[in-house]
């Protein structure tokens, strides 16, 4: 795909094909890292967590005999409402 450096305010940016996004999985708003490589531009989506997982997968990886217990944080120490 071919595209133009543009001038956004004091800015410059490239406008991205929807389908080159896909591609690369990357949507509107997440994080990449961008870097030079042999004088190349390089987009890479970051690794993230959003999605790795479902709740029900997080969920059947608690163990069955797990028992929540409430947890002593001590005295309020500055303008704490207990």
């Amino acid at each position: 795909m071919i595209t133009k450096v543009q001038g956004w305010g004091n800015s410059q940016g490239l406008r991205l094909n929807k389908q080159i996004l896909k591609e690369a999985n990357i949507s509107v708003g997440d994080e990449v890292d961008l870097c030079v490589r042999e004088g190349a531009i390089v987009i890479e989506p970051v690794k993230r967590l959003r999605g790795a997982h479902t709740l029900e997968e997080l969920v059947s990886k608690i163990p069955a005999d797990y028992k929540p217990s409430e947890v002593n944080w001590g005295e309020p120490s500055g303008m704490e409402a207990w």
